[in-house]
């Protein structure tokens, strides 16, 4: 009886220990999750861990292969030392010719699912580079710069390799610095290429008088008014205009309200405060949850120490930033809610419109995490 006693501890101990691997594994790989990719929004990591005896086995996905290779390291590191990696890694399986594109349509759609019934999810521009994570249908699963992961019609983008990626960061581009225009095919002419928005990106090609010549991403010739655009290294190397920034949000006074819109079209709230500090150069994180985290933090009870340009995050009582906008002078903020429009943060202003949970100053802490200047954003450069 004593024997078959010690044979029951001996198996009950190894049921713990199993049991307690699996777990220690888990907490292992959720850890981890929590510090290299913590919002599904910008990384996709979605793994799990499954043991037998001593042998942990990682199976599941992640956007690439440094994902998968820190979880071999952060396991070892813990002492499992006997690992089957299994996770795929979607950008592996990307084909060398479209692992990049560039958004070919003045705006394109990105939604949450590839289908056109999907929810909105973001907008991309006309010469945006983006990173293709998945291809295997005819939408294709995209990374923006400020890492936004979305699906977009393979229809509004054009493949690149990364060798012609390369020629693309060295030739000479220009940006379209108008609200709306129109890509022409001759001088003066009233034939339209493709209406083009604020920040789009094209190739230069010639220029005739007061008329300049540009490309697509496509390929697609047509000529636009000098003064429409700017040379892009050159507008790139400008340091910070605020004024230019709320110059670009009050050209948009009026317009209406497109969940998930990130263009001169139409915006939403978050979107205003993107396209407003792109005019400028300087890439923001998408949403306003995430913007709210960056920055220098201003508490919202002490909104009276924001300055020109500073970002105003508001929300729920529980503290969930859902609204963002961007704060002017005496009060006043701009910001899109149902329309583009100005309303006041004092309670005695008639336009007074709800209080802020919290405020961001994004000048001065360009280079910090999701506020970068386009010269310095490398798919760009």
């Amino acid at each position: 009886m004593k024997k078959v006693f010690q044979i029951l501890s001996v198996v009950l101990m190894s049921a713990i220990s199993v049991s307690a691997m699996a777990a220690d594994a888990a907490d292992v790989l959720s850890k981890l999750k929590s510090r290299i990719a913590p919002d599904k929004r910008t990384a996709i990591f979605d793994v799990k861990s499954t043991t037998a005896g001593k042998q942990v086995t990682v199976t599941g996905t992640v956007g690439f292969q440094e994902q998968k290779d820190a979880i071999s390291k952060e396991l070892a590191d813990n002492g499992f030392t006997n690992v089957q990696n299994k996770v795929n890694v979607l950008y592996n399986a990307v084909p060398e010719g479209k692992k990049w594109a560039l958004v070919k349509l003045s705006v394109a759609s990105m939604r949450c699912e590839g289908k056109h019934a999907g929810e909105m999810a973001t907008q991309g521009i006309m010469g945006q580079p983006v990173r293709v994570l998945d291809c295997t249908s005819d939408w294709y699963r995209v990374q923006t710069p400020d890492n936004y992961i979305s699906y977009v019609p393979e229809s509004s983008l054009y493949c690149k390799t990364e060798a012609q990626m390369k020629d693309w960061r060295a030739a000479k581009r220009y940006i379209v610095n108008t609200y709306c225009t129109r890509l022409v095919t001759e001088p003066a002419g009233d034939e339209t290429v493709t209406d083009l928005v604020m920040g789009n990106i094209l190739e230069y090609k010639a220029e005739n008088g007061e008329w300049i010549q540009l490309a697509t991403p496509d390929g697609r010739l047509g000529w636009l008014p000098k003064s429409e655009v700017d040379e892009f290294q050159e507008w790139a190397k400008r340091d910070l205009d605020l004024n230019l920034v709320l110059k670009t949000a009050h050209r948009m006074l009026g317009s209406g309200y497109l969940w998930g819109g990130t263009s001169t079209k139409l915006t939403d709230c978050s979107g205003l405060v993107k396209v407003s500090y792109f005019s400028s150069g300087v890439i923001l994180a998408r949403d306003a949850s995430q913007q709210a985290l960056y920055g220098l933090k201003i508490k919202g009870s002490e909104w009276q120490k924001c300055q020109f340009g500073d970002l105003l995050f508001f929300g729920t009582k529980s503290g969930r930033v859902t609204h963002v906008g961007i704060y002017m002078q005496d009060g006043k903020y701009i910001h899109c809610s149902g329309q583009v429009k100005i309303n006041s943060l004092d309670p005695k202003d008639p336009t007074y419109l709800y209080s802020p949970l919290s405020a961001s100053r994004i000048a001065g802490e360009i280079g910090t995490p999701y506020i970068t200047y386009v010269r310095n954003h490398p798919w760009y450069f």
